[in-house]
């Protein structure tokens, strides 16, 4: 294509666009009805999206609960050794897989299967604070809300051994 021909052409669309944001830019300041109409314009938008973030959380949501029912119809070990491998497993996976940032309910989970072994709950949520990313901490602490075994509060169950009865 010859030289002239392309300058005659990106002209031409320079010129076309410039003569449309002159264009949409008059419209928008002097036509009352095109304004509203932006306006509901973005309203719908802005709707939309706030319907699509709802129903990603939901979708999270649904697929943090399977998660944390599959870990534990899995089953966790008993044995003192086997519990401390698998401790010792599930965090290195979890710490791996914290490094990847579409990976983060996959982090969770592990921290969590760790957690659930874990003699000490509350002294590992405290390490977590400490060392897990926020994205992975807020989905396991989700994951501790739904499963409600865990043993996470200030209040000590009945019997223990804190000295008040």
């Amino acid at each position: 294509m010859k030289t002239q021909t392309v300058l005659i052409i990106s002209a031409t669309t320079l010129v076309t666009l410039g003569g449309n944001a002159i264009y949409f830019d008059y419209k928008r300041r002097n036509d009352p009805t095109f304004r509203k109409a932006l306006r509901r314009s973005a309203k719908k938008h802005l709707k939309s999206q706030k319907a699509q973030a709802e129903a990603a959380n939901a979708e999270q949501r649904r697929m943090l609960i399977r998660a944390v029912a599959e870990a534990q119809a899995a089953g966790f070990p008993t044995d003192v050794e086997d519990k401390e491998a698998y401790f010792m497993n599930e965090v290195a996976q979890g710490e791996a897989l914290c490094q990847e940032d579409d990976r983060a309910l996959d982090a969770a989970l592990c921290f969590y299967k760790a957690l659930k072994v874990y003699p000490q709950p509350k002294d590992l949520i405290s390490i977590y604070d400490k060392t897990v990313p926020k994205n992975v901490l807020d989905i396991l602490a989700e994951m501790i809300a739904t499963d409600g075994s865990i043993p996470v509060g200030g209040m000590s169950p009945p019997g223990s051994a804190t000295g008040v009865e």
